[in-house]
């Protein structure tokens, strides 16, 4: 049986499997960004928070505000993100509750795919910012640049096809690729878009450093992996194992590349 919701709620079981990555790629996006200190900073989708604690660690704003629709998530960052020019709000993507042209810059990390209507958001964030404003987003390349992901898909599918359905590579290949993600922010009126590429290692020092966190039920990979009887769930286990690139020493070395775009309002 395949779970086709998708569950994110508990940031301390989100840490370890996707957010411990996201805290690697944010830092990378802010620097491309190249913007410069004292703007007002929106980060729609803020999750745990990885995005807002790179901007406060390397841009010195004058406020962040982080929404997210997961009330878990928005109080795991209010717990750990606790700089005075930081505050978290619940809140929804796709109808952002803020005054028009209220930011200098309004940013979303590995949100876009996941939404029902990703443009109404793109639109959304367009008009939060001020004239001249950035709206900057990036999202993981889930059809190609996953690897994490990918070795967990690859073996789900060949036990039970049926799994096909919840991979994310299968569900999200044109908005995860640069060329859906260029024309989703010139159709809300952005100019000068750009595109950049960022490719991160995501180590594990062993099996378990990268099975565990697929038990947390967080997200569609673990949530599937949950739904499975234990016997199934063990045969899935064994064969990741047996497909990983394992080291001698234990360790297993992946990649992960994001696709980051920004463009100016008018």
């Amino acid at each position: 049986m395949t779970q086709r919701s998708t569950t994110w709620a508990a940031g301390d079981l989100y840490e370890p499997y996707v957010g411990r990555w996201s805290r690697k790629v944010a830092p990378r996006f802010v620097d491309w960004l190249g913007l410069g200190p004292q703007l007002k900073w929106l980060d729609v989708g803020c999750g745990t928070g990885a995005l807002t604690q790179a901007l406060l660690d390397q841009v010195q704003p004058a406020s962040v505000l982080g929404i997210d629709a997961s009330a878990g998530f928005v109080g795991h960052a209010r717990a750990h993100v606790t700089h005075p020019r930081a505050s978290f709000e619940v809140g929804d993507a796709q109808a952002l509750a803020v005054a028009p042209g209220s930011f200098d810059a309004v940013v979303t990390g590995l949100v876009l795919n996941f939404l029902p209507d990703p443009g109404r958001a793109v639109a959304g964030m367009a008009r939060a910012v001020k004239p001249g404003g950035t709206v900057a987003a990036y999202v993981w390349d889930y059809a190609g640049g996953m690897e994490l992901m990918r070795y967990f898909w690859s073996a789900a599918v060949e036990l039970d096809p049926a799994a096909a359905a919840l991979d994310e590579g299968r569900r999200f290949p044109a908005l995860c690729a640069p060329e859906r993600l260029e024309a989703l922010f010139a159709d809300a009126g952005l100019s000068g878009v750009e595109l950049h590429a960022i490719e991160i290692e995501t180590p594990f020092k062993d099996f378990d450093d990268y099975w565990l966190p697929f038990l947390g039920g967080q997200g569609p990979a673990p949530g599937y992996a949950m739904s499975l009887s234990e016997e199934d769930r063990d045969r899935l286990r064994e064969r990741i194992r047996e497909a990983l690139p394992v080291r001698a020493d234990g360790g297993i070395a992946l990649q992960a590349r994001a696709w980051a775009v920004r463009g100016r309002a008018g």
